[in-house]
């Protein structure tokens, strides 16, 4: 199985965004299943259903944040080659996905609801929103990423 269909699957298992693509990464960044399901848990649905920045993106910089953050707050090189990282992240996901990396953008009418309560997964739910797409478009491009830039062991 890919990653971006592991990323799928946990997304139809019920996990949010983040969750989905951070734990298709787990082996990676060395998190258990239970701590990366946790510490994704608060950027679901646009953080926390506000509608923000998509969950799948977050999910991603989480991971990019793991694997290639820098942790000296004086690096000002680390931090500037990390931040461009991202952004170049977000511009591949922005294409992909349709120009945004905004939830209620991504959502269209759907996005409007941001009651804390989280809809239940229903066919028509995986009919409706683009969730599970996007959630596979973010495990794929930082999986592609991950191939163009190898870790260092």
């Amino acid at each position: 199985m890919t990653r971006k269909e592991q990323a799928i699957a946990y997304f139809k298992e019920g996990h949010n965004c983040a969750q989905a693509v951070f734990l298709t990464f787990a082996d990676l960044t060395g998190f258990d299943e239970k701590t990366a399901l946790k510490l994704a848990a608060p950027f679901g649905g646009g953080l926390g259903r506000q509608r923000e920045v998509c969950g799948a993106v977050s999910g991603m910089c989480l991971v990019a944040g793991a694997l290639y953050g820098y942790d000296d707050a004086n690096d000002k090189a680390a931090k500037a080659a990390h931040y461009k990282m991202v952004q170049e992240l977000c511009a591949r996901f922005r294409e992909r996905a349709g120009g945004s990396i905004i939830c209620r953008d991504l959502l269209g009418t759907e996005g409007k609801d941001t009651a804390a309560t989280p809809s239940d997964r229903t066919n028509t739910y995986y009919q409706k929103r683009p969730c599970a797409e996007l959630v596979g478009i973010a495990a794929e491009l930082l999986d592609n990423w991950l191939t163009a830039h190898p870790l260092a062991k």
